[in-house]
């Protein structure tokens, strides 16, 4: 009995001593370099809270994200790399990345405005994805630091860039509030009407980067309709109930207890990569979205102004490649939620328009507040 008391004090003892894991930054030598001509740097931003996240001006690419799980330690929960070789190198050119001119699928890499018909990239089969072969993901972004927990990017998408029409002045700006949000505000102005839809393509996993798959993550999705695909993943120009299919996440409901249904839908995306309806509130933020990850107690909220989310849940993965720490990103390993309008807006006239005229300002925000439960 004696010894048993012992044991259990001594096991309190260790874990009352024992350090919690704290965030770790990747050194930002790791991502100094030149790309095209222009300065790539890594930047820091923290908040009173500890959380810590890295951004590369190459992209706009968010390299790590810490958040502490119920027990106070911090984790690491993005997908990405840990230098600047390993973006230029990989297969997975999304990681963490700014997307544009335009998020997401175009038909045949094609749009008409006017009279006038413009031919994209076909980069995603026969369709024109997240703004071509060298979209916002690839390029150089002027970056601003002006305190600790904020990044101004800006950049000059050229008229005629990946076959989009007129010259559009971007702004992105990332902040790292102290309630615990990685806050994205996105401004455009254009001297052409284009399509605009701009978005952020962080891959998470609340139990952290590389830790096994997401299908035991919880979600929960504000939306009442989705829009279905064709089997190039184009929108059908439908907005269909979610009622009585896989693609309810009304109520909280863990990723893949219905991803192997037999629903056509699935057998399309691979799994889960559709866009959904949000039931908005006004012209306010809306709460698009929620993730629980029991194990760790991690929570992740998503509100927009957006009226589309687009849920991917990393069925491309595929164990080939390798992050951070040298670990291998397996399949559905992580999940992505792009707060943007529809895909193929600009061959969908019943879809929200994406066409941003001269004379006015895009403006989008999306916001991952982060928690625990």
């Amino acid at each position: 009995m004696k010894n048993s008391i012992v044991i259990l004090l001594l096991l309190i003892l260790f874990s009352c001593t024992q350090e919690k894991k704290m965030p770790v930054a990747i050194p930002a030598d790791n991502f100094k370099t030149e790309i095209d001509g222009k300065p790539v740097s890594l930047y820091t931003l923290k908040n009173s809270k500890g959380l810590l996240v890295q951004i590369t001006n190459y992209g706009g690419k968010v390299v790590n994200l810490w958040t502490p799980d119920k027990n106070g330690n911090f984790g690491d929960i993005v997908l990405g790399f840990d230098n600047i070789e390993s973006y230029e190198n990989t297969g997975e050119i999304y990681f963490g990345s700014l997307i544009g001119r335009y998020g997401n699928r175009i038909a045949h890499g094609q749009f008409t405005i006017g009279d006038t018909t413009y031919q994209l990239a076909q980069n995603n089969g026969e369709n024109g994805l997240h703004g071509g072969i060298k979209g916002y993901n690839n390029v150089v972004w002027d970056a601003t630091q002006p305190d600790d927990h904020t990044l101004i990017l800006t950049y000059l998408s050229p008229d005629g860039e990946e076959g989009y029409p007129g010259n559009l002045n971007v702004k992105v700006q990332y902040q790292l509030t102290d309630d615990n949000e990685l806050k994205i505000e996105y401004w455009a102005t254009t001297d052409k009407a284009t399509p605009v839809n701009l978005t952020h393509h962080s891959f998470f996993n609340l139990k952290g980067a590389g830790e096994g798959t997401v299908n035991d993550h919880i979600l929960e999705i504000n939306a009442d309709k989705y829009t279905p695909v064709d089997e190039g993943l184009i929108p059908t120009g439908e907005l269909a109930p979610v009622e009585g299919t896989p693609m309810d996440f009304r109520t909280p409901t863990a990723i893949g207890e219905r991803i192997d249904a037999d629903f056509e839908q699935l057998k399309f995306g691979n799994g889960y990569d559709h866009n959904w309806v949000l039931n908005q509130a006004g012209d306010g933020l809306t709460s698009a979205a929620k993730v629980v990850e029991p194990a760790s107690g991690r929570t992740m909220e998503v509100l927009t102004n957006e009226p589309g989310l687009q849920f991917y849940g990393g069925n491309f993965l595929d164990g080939t490649v390798t992050g951070k720490e040298g670990v291998p990103y397996v399949f559905r390993g992580a999940f992505c939620l792009e707060t943007q309008h529809y895909p193929d807006s600009p061959n969908k006239p019943e879809f929200p328009s994406t066409i941003l005229e001269p004379g006015d300002e895009y403006y989008s925000i999306c916001v991952y507040k982060f928690g625990v439960e």
